[in-house]
């Protein structure tokens, strides 16, 4: 992700890191709520995978939410009263909010986040992922590369979902493979467990209730230990298949860092129309442009004269720190670099570099020499301030 690193502000770059995080939650949680509903009969894991892969899909679904976000607490991110800094610290994305969920048999997805400030609605066509951001008037899009053998894309790159056309060859797409998939045996899902379990601690498949539906509840946590992540979980609908609540934990806490929950869950079609989105015709766009594997920009040629953000790692699994370099251009504007006012700031051999410590990970970032360096890794600040002043 160098490129969207280099290209964005930093607190817009944070607003996109929960974005990603707020898409992954709501596709694999679709709703979360503690209460006395029915218990399904015990099962072994396998078992109880099988059963909710090979369960019949459901027609959609509308849920009332309530997004935990615990990520950023302690980062000052409000330091500086309005501006970028107040304007991250401030979105449901990062403070956390309640809402409503809608996703469609043929895979379409909107979440709408409320804020007094303004909203956050995301919405996924089948292409294209899109998500405004009330506060500041702005649509923040991706939309993958296409295969050579797909349909053309999702509607006119200047219109937002909902609109005529849009989705329609995925939503086909995405139908014929489900029907076409094969579920994988319960031998099968039983020797994926055991891979698994030689890397994390596998928890059975716990029966509890979740948003009044019958429901079974898995953990997994990383054996090796000395990172910040500390395990997560999934729970799903023991009658339906639907995957239910989603939460991440981090090592020193024993509350969720992340979940999506639910108030109310029903299944059944949902209106296209409810798909539908026209942003305001002001509204900023900023396009968000992964690079390719080299580092640039797709259909840019790769050089060799460093240019290009170069991305490097220490260390190995769960304690990888990595580390992003690319060359400042002088006199070139660096307010699309700059982090939000109000961080830590620590010397790192002379050099103040700025510190955002979160509750899964660490950021550090300075400017040495005529390079700008981003280090990070999910570790408490020591690791990374020592990998940073080794460089």
């Amino acid at each position: 992700m160098s490129y969207l690193l280099r290209s964005l502000p930093f607190s817009r770059l944070l607003l996109l890191c929960g974005l990603v995080v707020a898409i992954g939650v709501s596709l694999t949680a679709l709703a979360f709520a503690l209460g006395s509903g029915p218990t399904p009969p015990p099962k072994v894991l396998p078992d109880a995978v099988h059963d909710a892969l090979s369960a019949q899909p459901v027609e959609g679904v509308t849920a009332s939410v309530q997004l935990t976000d615990h990520l950023l607490e302690g980062a000052n991110l409000a330091g500086g009263s309005g501006g970028e800094a107040g304007q991250l610290s401030s979105s449901p994305l990062v403070s956390g909010a309640s809402g409503r969920l809608w996703i469609s048999k043929d895979g379409h997805v909107r979440l709408e986040l409320q804020s007094e400030k303004g909203d956050t609605e995301i919405y996924y066509d089948g292409h294209t992922v899109w998500m405004y951001d009330a506060s500041s008037n702005t649509i923040y899009r991706y939309t993958p590369p296409a295969h050579s053998d797909s349909a053309s894309p999702a509607g006119d790159s200047s219109s937002g979902p909902g609109t005529s056309g849009t989705g329609s060859s995925s939503a086909s797409d995405l139908s014929t493979a489900t029907e076409h998939h094969e579920v994988p045996s319960v031998a099968k899902i039983e020797e994926a467990i055991t891979h698994l379990s030689a890397h994390a601690n596998v928890s059975g498949a716990t029966p509890t209730d979740v948003a009044g539906q019958a429901a079974y509840t898995v953990h997994v946590s990383p054996k090796e230990t000395g990172s910040l992540l500390g395990g997560a979980e999934l729970s799903w609908d023991a009658v339906h298949g639907a995957p239910l609540r989603a939460a991440i934990y981090s090592s020193t806490s024993a509350a969720p860092v992340l979940e999506l929950a639910a108030t109310s869950i029903s299944y059944g079609p949902v209106e296209p129309s409810v798909f539908e989105f026209s942003p305001p015709p002001n509204a900023k766009i900023e396009e968000v442009v992964l690079p390719t594997k080299d580092g640039s920009k797709p259909g840019e040629s790769t050089t060799q004269d460093g240019e290009h953000p170069r991305l490097t790692s220490q260390g190995h699994g769960l304690s990888t720190i990595g580390v992003l370099t690319s060359k400042v251009k002088p006199g070139a504007d660096q307010s699309s670099t700059s982090p939000p006012e109000g961080l830590p700031q620590v010397k790192i051999n002379g050099t103040t570099a700025t510190e955002l410590t979160t509750e899964l990970g660490t950021l550090l970032t300075f400017e040495r020499s005529g390079v700008r360096y981003l280090v990070g890794g999910a570790l408490a600040p020591g690791a990374v301030e020592a990998v940073a002043r080794g460089l």
